[in-house]
């Protein structure tokens, strides 16, 4: 599914973020598959969408295969589940060697976790509670 080189970026979950971050990647023009276990969120894509999309269960290798995931350049991990982010983000780093591995994760206890297995997180927690800060002081 994936092209020859290693250009694409496949993003799992395509809830409010995954399908903003898609959508944004697709108007510039970006090789794209999102992965999602339900293919009704797929909706959130605009027409526009000139990326691939896949129904499937990310945990599940066979799935992985299908796309050719270790030919991907860029791994974002963002469905609405910690374990399930860690666990898929370890296995595209470790396993499949992608280059850059992000995944979102809501406990800000985990953060350290994703870091010692050198992968990078965004972590909505932190982020706002960050920008309180700037706001309130």
């Amino acid at each position: 599914m994936l092209s020859k080189e290693k250009d694409c970026i496949v993003v799992i979950g395509c809830g409010r973020l995954g399908s903003t971050i898609a959508e944004l990647l697709s108007e510039e023009r970006k090789n794209i598959i999102v992965i999602d276990k339900n293919k009704d969120n797929f909706i959130n894509l605009p027409n526009n969408f000139s990326g691939f999309t896949i129904e499937g269960d990310a945990t599940e290798i066979d799935t992985l295969l299908k796309v050719e995931i270790s030919k991907a350049k860029i791994l974002l991990v963002i469905t609405d589940d910690d374990n399930t982010n860690l666990m898929i983000a370890q296995m595209g780093k470790k396993i499949y060697k992608i280059p850059q591995v992000i995944a979102r994760v809501y406990d800000a206890k985990r953060e350290s976790i994703y870091k010692n297995l050198g992968i990078d997180i965004i972590s909505p927690t932190r982020l706002f509670t960050e920008k309180f800060k700037k706001i309130t002081v």
